[in-house]
């Protein structure tokens, strides 16, 4: 007989690659918190809106917007993250598809998201182009990546093998402007007080020690994974002054009410 109030086993959690952050891993709470702050800080624009997130990777930050949004839409290349996405999170609709070729029409969408991603992607400017044509007049753009400045310092490619371009602020609103969104708000994500402090204590950046204990497959001193595990949004702070220092930037863009396509 059979018991209909049992629940379907949940997902198991998916393989970190370096490419994605991963819920519920206690070596990726630091990163997987650095993500979750711009989500926290900007569902509300969500509300009530139909929303696209390009690239939603794991699915958790599109089932958070699912908590205000009218309709929630994943897309993402990655079979194994499409189909983790489909068991994980049923309030997404999940498709898979390239991001340089939306399956949208013209001016449909409410609001895009793309925390993380756009740093992954060969032809920027082409998923830039299609995110303009398949917003409505007026529509919204989210977007977060890397600032290059502090993430790949020095370097004329990527630290981080998945990134194909990283951009700082002055290139990253270009793109947007080339796209013809306008940039309405420019801000960055940086260590508060908390995470300043354990910079200080892990020899300078603590960031870095967890790269090399990562890179080094030891496991982690108990003093620094504990440091880790106990890292919240509230220990990070977005703010719109000293940008150039920023760890994230994260830009809010808006296509034009009266766009026409073409």
């Amino acid at each position: 007989m059979n018991d209909s109030s049992a629940q379907a086993p949940v997902p198991e959690p998916l393989p970190l690659t370096g490419e994605r952050t991963v819920p519920g891993i206690a070596e990726e709470n630091y990163w997987f918190r650095r993500h979750e702050v711009v989500y926290r800080a900007l569902v509300e624009r969500c509300r009530d809106r139909t929303v696209l997130e390009a690239g939603s990777g794991e699915g958790y930050g599109a089932n958070m917007i699912a908590d205000v949004a009218t309709q929630v839409i994943g897309l993402d290349y990655d079979a194994s993250a499409a189909s983790h996405v489909r068991a994980r999170y049923p309030r997404v609709t999940m498709l898979r598809g390239n991001l340089d070729r939306l399956p949208f029409a013209d001016s449909t969408v409410d609001v895009v998201v793309n925390f993380q991603v756009i740093e992954h992607l060969w032809d920027q400017g082409a998923f830039l182009a299609e995110v303009h044509r398949i917003l409505k007049p007026g529509g919204t753009l989210l977007i977060s990546t890397p600032n290059r400045i502090t993430f790949s310092p020095g370097r004329d490619t990527p630290l981080n093998p998945f990134h194909t371009r990283e951009l700082d602020a002055a290139e990253l609103t270009e793109l947007l402007v080339d796209a013809r969104l306008e940039v309405t708000q420019l801000v960055g994500v940086r260590h508060g007080s908390t995470l300043a402090a354990l910079d200080a204590k892990h020899g300078g950046s603590f960031i870095d020690a967890q790269i090399e204990r990562a890179l080094a497959g030891e496991p982690w001193p108990t003093e620094l994974a504990e440091d880790v595990a106990a890292i919240t949004i509230d220990d990070f702070e977005i703010a719109a002054d000293r940008i150039d220092e920023s760890l994230d930037l994260v830009a809010i863009a808006h296509k034009s009410s009266t766009s026409v396509i073409g």
